[in-house]
């Protein structure tokens, strides 16, 4: 069976408002494709993650304590997800052979290690299964020449090429909780394992789902 690897931010799988409604549909749609695709879902940490990680870093704690607090959130995020859909993982897998190895249609989890975003354990995973697509659902349409939510004059970018991107933000892990659309290691991962990759906006299911099955979508296609 084909596989595909979503990476979905935790600020689209918890808003402030905590959409009932909106993961109910969620979970209806990764069950409905995962009746075509194995289905990796890897859940980030969101507001609530960087809000522990402020606090922490205000509090003077260290870079790899701030990430693993973060991770510890993804998981959480990742257990809400998981008991909604009620067809995947009942335990939130912490390694990538962990979750390779679960006989689910729909396996969800977290993060991994500190230095690793979700991004990052996306792309690692998608590397590692020779997935046929790796998703990244963020709470914006794609990906801008600038940030959509600071500048009115942000120009949404169809496609893009990876190498622009590096150039852009680079390769390595810098700090916990780094709210951007896509990190440096996850794009450095991309780029080695020439991974299909597309940027949608996961708060709208039907361009989701358009993205998924590979049909024109508002968002972004990562160009390798």
């Amino acid at each position: 069976m084909r596989s595909i690897v979503l990476s979905i931010g935790g600020s689209v799988i918890l808003s402030e408002k905590g959409e009932i409604s909106f993961l109910k549909e969620l979970a209806s749609l990764l069950k409905k494709i995962s009746k075509q695709y194995k289905m990796f879902v890897i859940v980030g940490g969101g507001n609530v993650a960087r809000k522990y990680i402020k606090l922490g870093r205000d509090l003077g704690l260290d870079e790899e304590v701030l990430d693993s607090m973060g991770i510890d959130i993804t998981r959480v995020n990742a257990k809400l997800l998981t008991n909604i859909l009620k067809k995947s993982n009942r335990e939130i897998p912490c390694t990538l052979n962990d979750a390779n190895n679960v006989d689910k249609p729909i396996v969800v989890m977290g993060g991994t290690i500190p230095g690793h975003s979700t991004d990052m354990v996306g792309a690692e995973l998608a590397e590692k299964i020779g997935a046929d697509l790796f998703i990244i659902a963020t709470n914006v349409d794609g990906i801008y020449d600038k940030d959509p939510n600071k500048h009115s004059d942000a120009k949404q970018l169809k496609q893009v090429k990876i190498d622009q991107l590096i150039e852009i933000f680079g390769t390595r892990w810098t700090s916990a909780g780094k709210n951007i659309v896509i990190d440096g290691p996850a794009l450095k991962i991309i780029k080695r394992a020439k991974l299909t990759t597309c940027v949608v906006n996961g708060k709208r299911l039907d361009q989701l789902e358009r993205a998924i099955t590979c049909q024109p979508f508002d968002g972004t296609k990562i160009i390798v």
